[in-house]
């Protein structure tokens, strides 16, 4: 594949969690109109543990839901002629709250694109909010994270590839350059 090059640790990745908890709390001037909903694969992995943090800091319990865009995305001919597609999970209303998007990458826009449309069908929120672990720049739409583990400048050949325990074994951040 190509060189590869670890860029955040498991215990970065932990501080990470509780800033992006911290900054929630404070944006929102507590925690008792909004819910967390991740994009799976990994969003949603990172949408638990972002809530357990808030738990620890408040001690207050909020809900989390998990969704899966495939359905949703504007390339979705191109990406395979028989997707697979996982099940969405948002077990709450979310009419009139504030929903706090999560995703591992913040790329192009798209797949966060797509995971508004998907919120959207499930009702009416009063805003929705994006926390992403790393933003690697080279946006193709008009949005931006409102919470940032890390900003990490790329090249759009490079790839960022997270790794979490709770579905890779491992934990961590890489930056591999293709050939």
């Amino acid at each position: 594949m190509g060189e590869r090059k670890k860029l955040l640790d498991d215990r970065e990745i932990s501080l990470i969690i509780r800033r992006i908890a911290t900054e929630i709390i404070e944006k929102n001037r507590g925690v008792e109109n909004v819910v967390l909903v991740g994009i799976k694969r990994r969003g949603d992995i990172l949408a638990m543990r972002i809530a357990e943090e808030i738990k620890n800091l408040t001690g207050k319990e909020i809900p989390v839901g998990a969704i899966d865009i495939t359905l949703y995305r504007d390339d979705l001919q191109l990406v395979s002629e028989f997707p697979m597609v996982q099940e969405s999970y948002i077990p709450f209303d979310i009419n009139d709250k504030v929903v706090v998007l999560i995703d591992d990458v913040l790329f192009t826009g798209r797949t966060v694109r797509a995971a508004i449309s998907e919120i959207l069908d499930y009702g009416r929120p009063r805003a929705i909010q994006l926390a992403v672990l790393v933003d690697r720049m080279h946006r193709e739409l008009p949005i931006g994270a409102d919470f940032v583990g890390k900003k990490i400048p790329t090249a759009r050949k490079e790839i960022v590839d997270v790794f979490l325990k709770e579905v890779d074994g491992e934990e961590g951040v890489y930056l591999t350059k293709k050939k």
